[in-house]
């Protein structure tokens, strides 16, 4: 963002005009390498659970017409199937 004007940049696809407005441009402190990396690692930290969890929910084909969908969800949670004990 430069001054008031509040223009956007972003240094490889849409870069700055001059070399006068780059000195001036502010990074957001989130975006920082250092916090991107910290995000990064939490998420791949994290994404194991998710995926142990989302193993247990049930598959839906969406390509079906929206009231076949609506009644298999509900008989899935009316009725769920057994699950594994692990």
């Amino acid at each position: 963002m430069v001054g008031i004007c509040a223009w956007w940049f972003h240094l490889m696809y849409k870069p700055p005009p001059t070399i006068e407005v780059q000195t001036r441009l502010l990074q957001n402190p989130k975006d920082a390498e250092e916090n991107i990396r910290l995000r990064t690692d939490l998420f791949y930290r994290n994404s194991g659970d998710l995926e142990r969890y989302y193993e247990r929910a049930i598959t839906i084909n969406a390509d079906q017409d929206p009231y076949t969908v609506f009644e298999y969800i509900e008989s899935g949670i009316i009725n769920p199937l057994p699950r594994k004990v692990t």
